[in-house]
């Protein structure tokens, strides 16, 4: 083919290529807002190029595809909240001048920003009003975002009066990076620092990108005041954080505040208040709750539903003791790589010891008890152990974060071809146990090996593929989530989304490639060879307390009836049925139903709104005709309207069946161990979270 036959291009044009496998031609060095008008596209916020997110004001790279972010997709999203947070910060420095600013990330469906104020003087809630006012200035003022490039030297000097912009470049600038996870939109790298000036005077260290200018923003709102230490850590100074959210658009923002108006009543803190079912006594110290009779119930139900299905999948019950030698977690490496989050240790009789963090090495110390032969395996042992970890007093909240919690736990030990069928069936069990729950919308991630890790690649390899198997087997949605592995393990992180759509991470797998050669463990093979086992590390609700704190939240307290405290409240219209009331109680407990009598100490009405509140779900009223005729007066939870004249008999039926927890889901048939018949009639386990 003659070169005539080729279309001219402009020697100042290029073809760019996209990432849905278009291309667009465009002068050459043109910007990110160029394609997005060529493009059409009115709402980007920043360029997608090689994987990293630019400003739209960069020239764009010749080779190699590009997308535009929009501002409501999240990578969008997390570009408006920074810009925003920009802005939050240059307005707090106007209304407080000599205020000193720390960071502002952006958040999941929001952004912070810390600061000290001048003479220590606090945040008010009535000042969020004047700071967002100003905000609105800055944005009517279509500030452009502008970024450059410093020597350390410059950046210091920039800061001179910013303490703790004068640390991060400090600190980043003399090591290997700063470890708080918060600190990496900062922007030093090597010895150059990159900053961010909006307005007259205001500049910000920041990595970006940022929205062309603030023009770009204004659906926001501030939220809420907090206090927080620099770093986390309490020794250092005590900062006012201020909390915002901000969309892509005023529907999106409305809709947002709708969720965390319905998340404030469902507030399982709240509930369990009002409910009744737990507190937190100061004399106990924070993160360490107490379970009142009805929150020890459901708790109660809980852990028996998941013994029993332990059980029935052929797990094994081990107990394990609350505190251990030190030596135990200095062999597991807990003290060598979670030392922070664990509680200090105690001497006794000259040794030290820890409170358990994890039960994986009491688990562990029961497989060493003995020998063990391939005919055993895979060996599944459950326990619901109380462990303890020493969370900051700053991230405690309710139960979903605490110092003591107890994890379903267990941990498989399987031969090495036993983990691709072991982890599916695992993970089908997990599927069907938190279906008996009521909770759905699953959807998983498979983390990988992280650039800091222990162990041989091969193995690491034989385990991603065995959790990407049981995966693929059970047909959930996933994503890889690279690099994103404990550094001894990969894993699969299950979440679930509630009734108002938030999204929980429960669950989790992990394949563990370092405790088995910690301790040596070992198996003898058919071939009478000595061989090393794998184990899977999981605790299927993650920790019962924080699964109770979900179901509360889902169900806004209103607790399946298998799972309420009460399931049933007798109500006598009056004195003289109080007799015929405990009758009626004591049909419902042969039957198996939690019931009470609430005499008629006040008035029915009064009585009905007080057993409703209580999240009862079925509420009997009998009357005089009741007692002549043995029937109830019916009023089910979610009923169209209350039933009068039910025989005895039939409202006994109803309520037990409602009452009996709910079966799981059949699960899929898994290898018995090896040599070895399943249980007749067994399901093969399944399972959940691990960890450890």
């Amino acid at each position: 083919m003659g070169t005539g036959s080729l279309p001219r291009m402009h020697p100042h044009e290029v073809d760019l290529a996209l990432t849905d496998g278009s291309s667009v031609r465009l002068p050459a060095g043109a910007t990110g807002e160029e394609l997005a008008a060529a493009l059409g596209v009115d709402d980007a916020v920043a360029v997608r190029s090689g994987g990293t997110l630019v400003d739209l004001q960069v020239p764009l790279p010749e080779t190699g595809p590009v997308e535009l972010v929009r501002a409501g997709e999240p990578d969008g999203r997390s570009v408006l909240r920074h810009s925003t947070a920009h802005v939050l910060a240059q307005a707090v420095l106007d209304l407080w001048p000599g205020a000193s600013f720390a960071i502002g990330p952006p958040i999941e469906d929001g952004f912070y920003y810390d600061f000290l104020l001048p003479g220590g003087a606090h945040f008010r809630e009535e000042d969020l009003s004047r700071i967002e006012a100003r905000m609105r200035e800055i944005v009517g003022e279509a500030q452009p975002f502008e970024r450059a490039e410093l020597s350390i030297e410059e950046g210091l000097e920039l800061f001179e009066a910013q303490p703790f912009k004068r640390e991060i470049i400090e600190g980043v600038a003399a090591g290997p990076g700063a470890s708080d996870a918060a600190l990496e939109a900062e922007g030093v790298e090597g010895q150059r620092v990159s900053v961010y000036r909006n307005g007259p005077g205001f500049v910000d260290l920041c990595r970006g990108p940022h929205v062309p200018s603030t023009a770009r923003l204004g659906s926001f709102r501030l939220l809420r005041t907090a206090g927080a230490y620099w770093r986390g850590d309490e020794r250092r100074d005590q900062l006012q954080r201020i909390y915002g959210t901000a969309w892509e658009s005023e529907e999106a923002l409305a809709a947002h505040l709708e969720r965390l108006a319905e998340a404030e009543r469902r507030d399982h803190r709240r509930i369990g208040r009002e409910l009744d079912l737990f507190s937190f006594p100061p004399e106990l110290g924070p993160g360490l709750p107490v379970y009142h009779p009805k929150g020890a119930r459901i708790r109660y139900e809980m852990e028996e539903f998941a013994r029993r299905h332990h059980l029935e999948a052929g797990y094994e019950l081990v107990a394990t003791p609350h505190a251990a030698r030190s030596s135990l977690f200095e062999t597991s490496g807990h003290l060598g790589w979670y030392a922070e989050s664990m509680f200090p240790g105690m001497e006794v009789e000259g040794v030290s010891y820890h409170l358990k963090p994890m039960n994986c090495p009491m688990h562990v110390l029961v497989y060493r008890s003995r020998a063990r032969s391939y005919r055993e395996l895979p060996l599944r042992l459950f326990e619901l152990g109380t462990v303890y970890r020493f969370e900051r007093s700053g991230v405690l909240h309710g139960l979903t974060r605490v110092r003591g919690f107890t994890q379903d736990d267990a941990h498989i030990f399987c031969a090495p071809g036993q983990l691709g069928a072991e982890l599916a069936a695992l993970l089908g069990f997990v599927l069907a146990m938190l279906g008996a729950f009521g909770l759905g919308e699953f959807e998983a991630e498979l983390a990988t090996r992280p650039e800091k890790s222990v162990g041989d690649p091969v193995d690491w390899a034989a385990a991603e593929a065995a959790l990407r198997h049981a995966l693929d087997v059970t047909g959930l949605p996933y994503r890889i989530a690279a690099g994103e592995g404990a550094f001894y393990a990969p894993k699969i992180d299950l979440h679930l989304r509630d009734a108002i759509g938030r999204r929980w991470q429960v669950s989790t797998l992990q394949v563990d490639l370092q405790l088995p050669q910690l301790f040596d463990l070992d198996f003898t093979g058919e071939d009478n060879g000595r061989h090393r086992p794998y184990m899977i590390h999981r605790a299927l609700f993650g920790s019962v307390d924080r699964f109770l704190a979900i179901l509360l939240e889902h169900y806004e307290g209103a607790l399946p009836c298998w799972l309420s405290p009460v399931q049933a409240a007798v109500l006598p219209v009056g004195a003289a049925h109080e007799a015929y009331a405990t009758d009626v109680a004591a049909t419902l407990a042969a039957r198996g139903v939690r019931a009470e009598v609430r005499a008629a100490s006040e008035s029915l009405g009064a009585r009905i709104r007080d057993a409703k509140l209580a999240k009862i779900p079925w509420i009997l009223v009998v009357g005089a005709e009741d007692v002549a005729g043995g029937s109830v007066g019916v009023n089910a939870r979610g009923g169209a309207r209350p039933e009068r004249g039910v025989a005895l008999s039939e409202a006994a039926d109803r309520i037990a069946a409602d009452a009996t927890p709910p079966p799981l889901l059949p699960p899929q048939p898994a290898p018995g161990p090896a040599g070895r018949a399943p249980r007749t009639g067994v399901p093969a386990p399944r399972a959940g979270d691990g960890a450890g």
